[in-house]
């Protein structure tokens, strides 16, 4: 057994059907009195669910959360927030309301409850990206992972299919990257590999049937995985080009993630024969990069930059910006290589690995 070491922050996930009627017992939990909620436009109706069980405890809304977390977005909910003299966070929805959770907690040090409704995984982590003049930053702090989390798998059943299938690719990539992260302890692996089978096995049914109950309980339960180890872990290559991208081009965040996931691999794929060998068994395949890109395509999601907005000229852009502040990857980053990993996920070419 390799040394290692396990920082395990403390978190509270409260996972099941129809959990949502937790809400208010959850928000008094946390010592809320004043709750602002946030979320997208998308998840108005689901907003105004909750506030019918808990109008004595609700503060106000913000439903303007966007994509990447823009800060002028964030400036603009912080101005609402303290008019409404709210004393907590809830968030509803994807990686765009919990993102601005967590923006809006390391601005006010508010306790944050984040309702997740995709696969995204933004509410199990320390992380926060953040957007502003076409630059995203990430960073880390404690302060802005969610005090607690509340799953429910009824709140994914309206998720559409494609999207599903993009969303819980973007799990997925979590826990690819975890297998091969300098800094993954035994329980993360064991994690990353169950998080990134629950997802293959359960995505396809999704397709085949977006109401089949058993396959969204076991998807939700493999992106809370595969987010676990995303907040426990350092993040390499795949993380970057997505940050860049969808950064720099305005790129919708979780089909980004599933275009760019098979060409990330097979890029890393030759240094980590460890990884390789787990992630083979994961999705019962001995062509990862193929089996990841074949799911994308399976649910007529883009498979190809250019379909997702991005200007072929903007590769040498977003070569510029991977090294301008490179981030560790098991294999080395060579300017001529990444070049030619984007010109192929521009292109939507089918990896061989």
């Amino acid at each position: 057994m390799k040394p290692f070491v396990s920082d395990v922050p403390a978190s509270r996930v409260v996972f099941g059907a129809g959990t949502l009627s937790d809400l208010r017992s959850e928000v008094a939990r946390l010592g809320i009195n004043r709750a602002f909620f946030l979320s997208t436009a998308a998840q108005r109706e689901t907003i105004a669910v909750a506030r019918a069980s808990m109008a004595d405890l609700f503060a106000g809304e913000f439903a303007d959360a966007a994509m990447h977390t823009p800060v002028a977005v964030t400036d603009t909910a912080l101005a609402m927030l303290r008019a409404a003299d709210a004393d907590g966070l809830v968030s509803i929805g994807g990686g765009s309301a919990i993102g601005l959770g967590k923006a809006l907690a390391l601005r006010t040090g508010l306790p944050h409850l984040a309702v997740p409704t995709t696969y995204a995984g933004s509410e199990m982590t320390p992380i926060l990206g953040q957007t502003e003049e076409g630059v995203k930053t990430t960073m880390r702090d404690p302060v802005v992972q969610p005090a607690s989390v509340l799953y429910d798998v009824e709140l994914t059943l309206t998720l559409p299919a494609q999207m599903s299938g993009v969303s819980g690719l973007n799990a997925i990539a979590h826990a690819v990257e975890a297998l091969y992260a300098s800094d993954a302890d035994p329980i993360i692996l064991l994690m990353a590999e169950e998080g990134i089978r629950a997802l293959a096995g359960s995505l396809p049914l999704i397709a085949k049937d977006a109401q089949n109950g058993e396959a969204r309980s076991d998807a939700l339960y493999g992106a809370w995985l595969c987010a676990t180890c995303l907040g426990r872990t350092t993040v390499a290559l795949h993380h970057k080009l997505c940050h860049v991208l969808g950064g720099t081009f305005d790129l919708p965040h979780a089909e980004t993630h599933a275009a760019v996931l098979p060409h990330a691999w097979a890029y890393n794929a030759p240094a980590v024969p460890e990884a390789a060998a787990k992630l083979r068994r994961a999705l019962a395949t001995d062509r990862p990069a193929q089996s990841l890109f074949d799911m994308t395509a399976s649910f007529g999601a883009p498979t190809a930059l250019r379909d997702l907005g991005m200007p072929k000229d903007g590769i040498d852009r977003a070569v510029e910006l991977i090294f301008k502040n490179p981030y560790a990857n098991p294999r080395p980053l060579e300017p001529d290589a990444i070049r030619a990993l984007l010109e192929d996920v521009w292109a939507g070419r089918r990896p061989n690995a």
